[in-house]
């Protein structure tokens, strides 16, 4: 249980951070954190204690197993994040050369 509330916590701490920072780089790395909290609590949801194979064989010893459908979804997730941030990098980047400032809020005053 308090695994769940940690990652929990660590989602809430990106959701704050995109919420009330004005840098754009700092609002990059806070939804990178919320995803990696949601890409952890995916893991933990999909952890059964003393789960077993749900095919079963003659001649063939049960063992434990986690389900590995999450665990494709958390690929999933990684990949579809990793080009969510280039995205967002690369547009701060372009930013940052027209503007010359991270500043969302100067940013918004310079419509131009």
């Amino acid at each position: 249980m308090i695994l769940y509330l940690l990652c929990f916590t660590l989602l809430l701490v990106g959701l704050y951070g995109i919420l009330t920072k004005r840098d754009l780089i700092k609002i990059i790395l806070s939804a990178s954190i919320m995803g990696y909290a949601t890409n952890l609590l995916l893991i933990l949801f999909a952890y059964r204690n003393g789960s077993i194979f749900p095919i079963l064989r003659k001649g063939v010893e049960t063992m434990p197993m986690v389900d590995p459908l999450p665990q494709a979804l958390v690929l999933t997730s990684i990949v579809i994040e990793l080009g969510t941030t280039a995205l967002l990098v690369a547009l701060a980047l372009k930013l940052f050369q027209k503007y010359k400032t991270y500043d969302i809020t100067k940013i918004r005053k310079l419509s131009g």
